[in-house]
C-alpha cells in the first residue's frame, strides 16, 4: 500500500534519481556515503515509484540494509565504525587547517552528536 502524498509522483522521481545519483558517485568516492543516499532514494520511490523502490530493495549488496534501516531503524556495526573513524578523521583535519577557534570545537561537537545518534540505532 502506497503511503498517501499530497506530492505528485514525478516529483517523488526525480528526488529518488537525484538520490541514486548520488549514491551512484558514493560508491566510487569514499568520502560520500552510497547507502545513506539509497536510503532516501528507496523512501522516495516508495511514494511515487514502486518500481524503483523494489530494485534498490532487492538489490544484492545494498537492498539488504535498506530494508534493516526501512523496517527497525537498524545500521550494520561497519558501518557505524566507518561513520566514527569518518568523523574522527574530518575532526582531526579541522585542526590542521586555519579555522577560526570556534569552528574546531563547533563541528567536531556536532559530528559527535551524530556519532552518539548513529551508536544508538540497533544494529541487526
Amino acid at each position: 500500500m502506497r503511503p498517501r502524498t499530497s506530492l505528485p509522483p514525478l516529483f517523488w522521481k526525480l528526488l529518488a534519481i537525484v538520490f541514486v545519483a548520488l549514491g551512484v558517485v558514493g560508491a566510487f568516492l569514499p568520502i560520500l556515503p552510497t547507502v545513506p543516499f539509497l536510503i532516501v532514494a528507496a523512501w522516495a520511490a516508495s511514494r511515487g515509484w514502486p518500481w524503483l523502490d523494489e530494485k534498490l530493495t532487492s538489490h544484492p549488496r545494498y537492498g539488504p540494509t535498506i530494508v534493516r534501516w526501512r523496517e527497525r531503524g537498524a545500521i550494520p556495526r561497519s558501518a557505524k565504525l566507518a561513520s566514527s573513524a569518518g568523523m574522527l578523521a574530518s575532526a582531526a583535519a579541522l585542526w590542521l587547517v586555519a579555522l577560526p577557534v570556534w569552528v574546531r570545537i563547533a563541528v567536531p561537537a556536532a559530528m559527535a552528536c551524530v556519532a552518539f545518534w548513529i551508536w544508538t540505532r540497533p544494529e541487526e
